[in-house]
This record gives C-alpha cells, sequence and structure tokens, in this order.
C-alpha cells in the first residue's frame, strides 16, 4: 500500500474497530459475571425470605401443599417460556422426600439434590441454578431457581440494548475518521500543487509560515536543496563567463600573432610571432587543464578515498610532470616528517592542489628565484606549504585570492586566477583548510592543511 491516506485510513479504521470488538467482548463477559452475581443474590434473597416466612408461621405448610383447586400435592404444568420476572421458580420438600409445595412455574422434577447452598441442575432438559435451604426444625428444605437459559437470554439482550447504538454510531465514526485524515493530509496536497505547478526555472522557496511540525522538515529541506541548486546554476553561470572570457583573450592573442607572422616576410618578425602562439597555446592548454581540473573537483562529491603514500614521491611526481616553462628550481624541506615513511591520505585531491601551489608560484616568481617546498606531520594532520620569492598579494585582497577567477594587482600574464581556487576546492573536499600569508620582505606562503593517518 503506497498511499499514505489509504494507510492511515486502514490503521485508525482497522484499530478503531478491533478496540470496538475488545470493548464489546469486555462488556459481555463483565456484564454476565455482573449479572451472575446480581441473580445469585436474588435466589439467596428468595429463598431465605421464604424459609423466613415459614419459620414465622406466616404461611402454613398445609396451604402450600394444596393448589388452587383444594387438591392436595403439586399437580403436572407445561412450562412455558416466560419474561424473566416469572422464571423465578420455588419448591419446598420436606426432608423425607416429598414435594410440599411449588410456585407456579416451577418444574416438575426435583430442582436439586444439594441440602445447602448452591448448584446447577439438569431438569427435563434445561439447566437451573438453584439456591438451597434446609430448615431442620420445620423439616423441609427450601429451593430456589432460575433458568440458565433465561439468564443468558437476559445478557444477550442487555448486550444488544449496548452495541446496537454503538453500531449505528460506527459509520459516523468512520466518516469522521476518513475527514480527518484528509483536512491532516491536506498540507501535503498543497505542497503537491505547489511544485506540480512550478516552473524548472523558479527555484523561489516554498512558503514555511504556519506548516504542520511533521510537514516542516520536508519543506525546509526543499528549500534548502532549492537554495543548493540556485547557488550550483549560479556558479556554473559564472564559470562559464568566465572561463570563454579567459579563453577568448588567448585565442585573440594566437590569431593575432598568426596573422602578424602571416602578413611578414621578416624572419625575425616570424620567429617572435611564432614565439607568442607557443607561450599563447602553453598559457591556453594550462588554462583549459585547470578548467577541467575545477570541473572534476566539483563533481566529484563522493568521499575521499585515502591511499597509504609517501610525502617525498608525492612531490617528486608532481615536481616530474610541470611543463611550465623557464621554471625555477623547487627545493624540497622536510620539517619532523621521515620522507620515507608512509601517510594516509587522498593522492588525487592532494596532487591537484599542490601541483596547482607550485604552478601558482611558477608563475608569479621572477627569474633567478626559488620555490621552497615544506612538508610536515604532527598529531594526525599533513602540512604542505609552498613558498615563493614573488610580489606576493596584496593585504586587502587575501580574502578573495581563493575566488575563481580573482586576479590582484600583482597579476602576471600567464595566470588565470584559478590555481588558489581549485587547490581551496580540493583541500575543502578533503577535510583540510588552505591558509595564505605573505612572507617578509616578499614572497607569498600557502599552506595545505590536511587530515593523515600516520602509518608504522
Amino acid at each position: 500500500m503506497r498511499s499514505i491516506r489509504a494507510r492511515l485510513l486502514v490503521v485508525l479504521l482497522g484499530s478503531t474497530g478491533l478496540v470496538w470488538f475488545l470493548a464489546v467482548v469486555w462488556i459481555y463477559f463483565s456484564t454476565q459475571a455482573e449479572l451472575e452475581r446480581v441473580l445469585d443474590a436474588r435466589l439467596m434473597e428468595a429463598a431465605r425470605m421464604v424459609d423466613s416466612l415459614l419459620t414465622d408461621h406466616r404461611v402454613d405448610l398445609a396451604l402450600a401443599s394444596i393448589d388452587g383447586n383444594g387438591t392436595s400435592g403439586p399437580q403436572s404444568r407445561a412450562v412455558e417460556p416466560q419474561s424473566y420476572e416469572r422464571q423465578l421458580s420455588c419448591q419446598i420438600w420436606s426432608l423425607d422426600g416429598t414435594l410440599v409445595g411449588q410456585s407456579e412455574h416451577a418444574p416438575q422434577g426435583r430442582l436439586t439434590d444439594v441440602k445447602q447452598g448452591f448448584s446447577e441442575t439438569d431438569v427435563g432438559g434445561e439447566t437451573w441454578r438453584v439456591f438451597a435451604i434446609e430448615n431442620e426444625a420445620l423439616g423441609v428444605r427450601v429451593m430456589v431457581g432460575d433458568s440458565i437459559r433465561i439468564r443468558d437470554r437476559l445478557v444477550s439482550e442487555v448486550i444488544k440494548g449496548l452495541v446496537a447504538p454503538a453500531a449505528l454510531v460506527l459509520p459516523f465514526l468512520g466518516g469522521a475518521i476518513w475527514f480527518s485524515v484528509r483536512r491532516g493530509m491536506s498540507p501535503l496536497k498543497d505542497m503537491e500543487h505547489a511544485l506540480a505547478g512550478r516552473d524548472a526555472n523558479d527555484l523561489h522557496p516554498l512558503p514555511e509560515a504556519r506548516l504542520p511540525k511533521e510537514i516542516a522538515p520536508a519543506v525546509e529541506a526543499l528549500n534548502g536543496l532549492f537554495r543548493r541548486v540556485a547557488d550550483a546554476r549560479d556558479r556554473e553561470k559564472s564559470f562559464t563567463a568566465f572561463a570563454a572570457h579567459e579563453l577568448k583573450t588567448p585565442l585573440a592573442g594566437l590569431k593575432t600573432q598568426a596573422q602578424i607572422a602571416l602578413a611578414s616576410a621578416d624572419g625575425e618578425v616570424h620567429a617572435h610571432a611564432l614565439r607568442q602562439i607557443s607561450a599563447g597555446v602553453d598559457r591556453t592548454s594550462r588554462l583549459v587543464r585547470q578548467l577541467l581540473d575545477l570541473a572534476a573537483v566539483e563533481a566529484d562529491a563522493e568521499q575521499s578515498s585515502l591511499v597509504a603514500v609517501r610525502a617525498s614521491e608525492l612531490v617528486a611526481r608532481i615536481a616530474g610532470n610541470l611543463s611550465l616553462p623557464s621554471a625555477p628550481p623547487i627545493e624540497v624541506v622536510y620539517d619532523g616528517l621521515d620522507a620515507d615513511r608512509p601517510v594516509r591520505i587522498d593522492p588525487v585531491l592532494a596532487a591537484l592542489a599542490l601541483r596547482n601551489l607550485i604552478e601558482n608560484a611558477i608563475v608569479y616568481s621572477p627569474q633567478g628565484a626559488r620555490i621552497v617546498v615544506r612538508l610536515s606531520a604532527c598529531k594526525g594532520r599533513l602540512d604542505l606549504c609552498v613558498e615563493d620569492e614573488g610580489p606576493g598579494i596584496a593585504a586587502d585582497e587575501l580574502s578573495r585570492a581563493t575566488d575563481r577567477f580573482f586576479r590582484g594587482r600583482h597579476r602576471s600574464s600567464e595566470g588565470s586566477g584559478l590555481g588558489l581556487a581549485i587547490a581551496k576546492e580540493a583541500v575543502s573536499r578533503m577535510g583540510g583548510d588552505l591558509s595564505l600569508e605573505n612572507r617578509e620582505p616578499h614572497g607569498l606562503r600557502a599552506v595545505l592543511s590536511l587530515p593523515a593517518e600516520e602509518l608504522p
């Protein structure tokens, strides 16, 4: 059953019906027990009253032994179904076994053979509940009883009197439950209509005022999703616009240099134009690679895959794969770290972040400068620090340095404004931090702080 409304109706109606049935069963047995107690008390009181009348000689035994026609002894009577009020029967027997007298509707057989107290006896195919009192002074035994069949009929009539009105109420109760469930589910229906009629580009949040507390978390989650999708679309639009702008500039430069080379017959002009074209291709290639790296980092939403790597091998692999021209020498310094000891990190994201930091340092370093890569590990963290001797970043621009395509006042012709943004995104995926600070007297220090597990 996939409908919540139908499920609620089935559960509520089923539980209500079960409670109703159990209530009827409980009423039946409790009413039966109570009636048994009351009727037994009635039998006892009736027997004691007859015995008291006989003891006080208010009723003569001679009268009790003569029927209405003046005939001595009991007479046979057909027992006909009567109302309960007329089904209380009384017999008076002598202790020697002679029937002294009986009431009008008493059975012909002896009500009980028990001398004293309650008993149940089958008389003429019918079961009777009897209370007997033995009066030794008068030499008689008084028996008062009623039919079990009549008792059961009385209990059934009482139950019918209780259940019949309740059965009439059940349809109204079912309708009330259905209406209540329908009204209770109306906020979900309203949310369904609001979402069904919404345009695909409409990412405005759903109204959150006066919502039931069971639905409010779902609406809040949807609104959070709308905000994230809107932010992602804004980033995508910004990314596309900036990428198109950044690619347009070097491509225009390449086209210009190619036209110069085609229009001139001077060999020196040809060589200069070709050098400019080569540099432009390198810059464009790096920009395209960085765009692909950024897209790959953003698209990888899965948890980082930790692998045991050696820091020395990681740095050596990155330095060996650098293809930038006239790269300054890179010095690797290990502070408090055994270079051959493996640590567990995400090697792909760590290499991506470190490579962009080193390339960024190369782009902004002057000729003859030196780049230092410092590695240190302490208390489950691995710090990768890249220091250069470039112009650094203006203090008022440090907070924006990791924004995409941001290029400060100390920009380089080879820079794209993506290196620090990629490093920031990659280290964030690993649960780490990227910190930037200027060095004295000049240069920049970029530190990647990554969670890492040292292995023995």
